[in-house]
């Protein structure tokens, strides 16, 4: 231990004045180090946990980083070919220069410990970390200032607080080219790995999926729509259909988590949670919505009915029917089902009833709408979920002959589009031919559009308007309006039906 105390460096004053108030260990640090240089091979087995950033001493974060960026290119890492990189540096002359790394590969005393002085290093890492966010938390909250809530206060610390929990760090901050490379392969392995399957979560609608390559973290999808074209019923489909499906396992990258379907977070903003799971349950017992709302079943479809509530209770779908909220509430409130049951997909019904903050509200509704999609798509980066978020249509689709949406349709603010990794539209013909319906003593029109309903009764389209990672295009469903339900549609070369219908 002599030999490890001669070897703890002399920090500057300031660096000097915080080490007695900041949780710090310079001795596991410098065993850890010796432990690395020593033998290569330790480094695999701590780097999962400590990175560069959790060593207190500054010479000591430069030699780690110096030594990991040279194993991950299979160099070897020892005293000699860590010296050539450590000529100039100051702090390390202020040691003793590269000798100094011969003294730390000699005091190293065993590498069986070094996963235990890695903990450590982390664990005070965070705790230094806590100990910075509670001082920036108690020096705002001692500032008043009219532009700065309470409230705000809290929704920001408990963000920052999330985030320390997850990541061991309160800021992410700049990440090399390596690791975006590295987990980039990871995703592409991931899909490869399933038999060219979908590399993100299944919609459970199969040319959806072929089209989407499934519901991808950290995306922003845009599903929008006229009044009655199914929006609500597709999202509670797929939320159904995600939920359904969840499999608890080890996933590729050794982590605990969902390996089929997910946990969802569904904001209900329009329907009362009650509503959301009377349409959800419609479509897993088969029983029509409209005789669930007016409680005219027959016995054998209430049976069905309680049924599928018995199989569907134990479904991951967490619902939140708080009317009008402001995105910050949706981003905490988010963070603390990640946080308490985990998260894997959210979803928001709909974007035009969030609120913005009251600064942006005041200003214009397009400002308000622009900061909302803008931490729409923060909350699908902090979180790693995909977030599903419905949207209205102008009123200008009415006006045109051919009704099918397109991207200038969405209202209110041009952020929508531009925010959005995935913009969608749910598309029904058959609503709009419904109510061309001729007089009946019109034979010859009767004719024409009863040929037109048989065409499209049952149909509808997913308009895939823009795809930052894929094609765009259009996916045809089926629709059973009774059971609010989309599907898989069953093509006409298809000998029977559609097995994941």
């Amino acid at each position: 231990m002599n030999e490890i105390a001669k070897l703890a460096p002399a920090l500057p004053a300031k660096q000097a004045d915080d080490a007695e108030v900041l949780p710090q260990n310079i001795e596991a640090e410098q065993q850890l180090l010796g432990a690395i240089l020593t033998n290569n091979d330790v480094f695999d087995r701590v780097s999962m946990l400590v990175k560069a950033e959790h060593f207190f001493d500054p010479v000591h974060r430069r030699i780690f980083e110096k030594a990991s960026a040279r194993i991950q290119k299979n160099a070897l890492v020892s005293p000699v070919t860590l010296k050539p990189f450590f000529e100039d540096d100051e702090g390390l002359k202020e040691l003793g220069g590269p000798a100094y790394l011969v003294r730390l590969a000699g005091a190293a005393i065993s590498a069986f410990a070094a996963r235990d002085y890695a903990q450590m290093i982390y664990d005070l890492a965070v705790r230094r970390e806590l100990i910075g966010l509670g001082r920036d938390i108690a020096a705002k909250a001692a500032k008043i200032e009219i532009t700065s809530e309470p409230k705000e206060q809290i929704t920001e610390a408990e963000q920052r607080l999330y985030k320390l929990g997850e990541q061991g760090v309160a800021e992410r901050g700049f990440q090399s080219f390596l690791k975006a490379v590295t987990d980039a392969v990871n995703v592409a392995n991931a899909a490869y790995q399933r038999g060219g399957g979908l590399a993100g979560i299944s919609t459970g609608l199969i040319d959806l999926d072929k089209k989407l390559g499934g519901l991808h973290e950290s995306d922003l999808i845009i599903l929008a729509g006229r009044p009655s074209m199914g929006k609500t019923s597709l999202a509670t489909n797929i939320a159904f259909n995600v939920a359904k499906a969840y499999k608890r396992g080890r996933k590729h990258d050794g982590n605990e988590g969902a390996v089929d379907g997910g946990v969802v977070g569904f904001f209900s903003l329009e329907m009362s949670a009650e509503q959301l799971a009377a349409r959800i349950l419609s479509e897993a017992s088969e029983v029509p919505s409209e005789k669930i709302r007016r409680g005219d079943m027959e016995e054998f479809e209430f049976r069905k009915f309680v049924d599928a509530a018995k199989d569907l209770e134990a479904c991951p779908l967490y619902i939140d029917d708080t009317p009008a909220l402001p995105i910050s509430q949706v981003a905490a409130r988010a963070r603390r089902l990640k946080r308490t049951h985990g998260l894997d997909v959210l979803m928001i019904d709909y974007l035009q009833l969030l609120k913005g903050s009251s600064k942006s509200s005041e200003a214009n509704r397009v400002q308000e709408v622009s900061e909302i999609t803008q931490g729409l798509k923060a909350i699908a980066k902090e979180l790693n979920v995909p977030v599903i978020a419905l949207s209205q249509l102008s009123r200008q689709v009415e006006s045109r002959e051919d009704k099918r949406p397109q991207l200038s349709d969405l209202r209110e603010s041009g952020s929508i589009e531009q925010d959005a990794d995935v913009v969608m539209f749910v598309f029904r013909e058959e609503y709009y031919r419904e109510r061309e319906k001729p007089a009946d003593h019109e034979l010859d029109k009767m004719a024409a559009w009863q040929d037109m309903m048989s065409k499209c009764h049952g149909k509808a389209e997913v308009i895939i308007g823009k795809q930052r990672h894929g094609p765009i295009g259009t996916v045809e469903l089926s629709f059973e309006g009774r059971f609010t339900r989309f599907g898989n549609l069953a093509k006409p070369w298809q000998d029977g039906p559609d097995p994941g219908f």
